[in-house]
């Protein structure tokens, strides 16, 4: 019987893992400017950790969640989303001492059982970013500004970044509880899901998908008519800072996330490139979660993206497709030939020199067909010729120029080369 992957998972093949590489070569680039590290997380978790974190009544915990019992009847569950699991090892391992804001970001696999469509599959790539420690509006600022400035080294074009308030616990209740006194008025018209859960959940009725929900819920109270003096005076400063740099932003009134842990600001990155499921980017501040884990009251902010849809914009540069191309391609022609190319081609590895050959004795022509094809740099040709006369081929295949070099020469004339050729790119 064939075996396939099973629905909803997908291989990243050679051709386009080469951009996943540079997503995440940007991304350490940039965060590590911003003075971010990084943490790397198990991939599955107790099941308590995200019914607690991310909410009961969410769509993620009530039906998404890839939940198993195992040997010991411990329940455990792979893990849906990062900052929980960034949340559990920050009060666990006592990051917080000494206090200081914590700067942290992760990459890697997360589960969801959903419905699988493009840029969205049962098994998603993330890259995250976690600040912890304060409630100061800078952070939201300088998490956003970030995110702007990875975008715009990956090249992207065509993104807006929308924002919104959500509020506090101090005045969120009361929002709360206008906001189902409302939605009560529309349940006629309301699709079943938003029916379920507007008693428990009542925000996730204005991001409802449903078109028809989605003009209803353009008539309901807006967060931002119901914050306290200090959310509104925090939001305030928040849209100033961007605005004291020039980052483009736009106001979302019905922007909330499916998480119940967020807090006063949120924020999505979407792109016109995408279709109607064009959220590339979201997240915001989430100021309780780290006390309702258990640790000490810690202030947070924070953003989660797909990799799938962000690799599906990216054009990758000339200067990155190449770059699992080999150093040199070595041809070596006749039995003698490719006894003499074994140590030479250990010794120009063990030298740094990336190499690649064939294994099947094909004449010249085969040979140098498979060297081009290969995207080396150079070829180094060895035959009968060459080894009476330790006088090695060297061909630099952007130019086709053909050198002559001893034998007992090679690894440093190949190493000048080369690093003429990286210093003209």
């Amino acid at each position: 019987m064939k075996i396939q992957s099973i629905r909803g998972v997908k291989d990243i093949l050679p051709g386009e893992i080469e951009k996943w590489q540079w997503v995440e070569k940007v991304a350490h680039r940039v965060f590590k400017r911003y003075g971010f590290q990084e943490i790397r997380l198990p991939i599955f978790e107790k099941t308590a950790l995200f019914s607690r974190s991310i909410g009961e009544t969410t769509d993620i915990v009530e039906k998404e969640m890839y939940t198993f019992t195992d040997r010991s009847d411990e329940q455990i569950t792979l893990r849906p989303e990062g900052t929980a699991s960034v949340v559990r090892a920050y009060v666990e391992h006592k990051l917080y001492n000494p206090p200081s804001v914590l700067k942290l970001f992760y990459m890697g696999p997360m589960f969801r059982y959903e419905r699988p469509q493009k840029g969205r599959q049962r098994q998603f790539y993330q890259i995250g970013i976690e600040a912890m420690g304060t409630d100061n509006p800078i952070i939201d600022f300088e998490v956003m500004t970030l995110l702007l400035e990875f975008f715009k080294e990956l090249g992207l074009k065509d993104l807006k970044l929308q924002l919104n308030s959500l509020g506090c616990k101090e005045c969120r209740p009361a929002y709360r509880e206008t906001l189902k006194r409302e939605i009560e008025k529309h349940l006629a018209d309301l699709c079943e899901n938003c029916n379920q859960r507007y008693q428990k959940n009542p925000l996730r009725v204005l991001d409802c998908k449903v078109e028809r929900d989605h003009e209803i819920a353009k008539t309901l109270p807006k967060t931002r008519d119901h914050l306290c003096a200090t959310c509104d005076e925090n939001f305030a400063q928040v849209l100033s800072m961007l605005d004291q740099v020039g980052a483009p932003y736009a106001i979302d009134p019905q922007l909330v996330r499916g998480l119940d842990y967020y807090s006063r600001t949120t924020f999505e990155v979407t792109s016109s490139n995408l279709g109607a499921q064009n959220a590339i980017c979201g997240g915001g501040r989430y100021d309780a979660l780290v006390e309702e884990l258990d640790g000490p009251p810690t202030p947070c902010f924070g953003f989660a993206l797909g990799m799938e849809r962000l690799v599906s914009l990216i054009t990758l540069p000339d200067a990155e497709s190449n770059q699992d191309a080999p150093d040199v391609f070595v041809v070596a022609l006749g039995s003698e030939a490719q006894e003499k190319s074994l140590p030479l081609i250990h010794d120009l590895r063990n030298a740094g020199i990336s190499v690649a050959s064939d294994y099947d004795g094909a004449s010249m022509k085969s040979q140098m067909k498979k060297a081009n094809k290969s995207g080396s740099k150079t070829t180094l040709i060895l035959g009968e010729n060459e080894i009476r006369s330790g006088q090695y081929v060297i061909k630099n295949m952007a130019t086709s120029e053909q050198t002559e070099v001893p034998s007992q020469e090679i690894i440093a004339s190949l190493q000048a080369l080369l690093a003429g050729a990286i210093a003209k790119s």
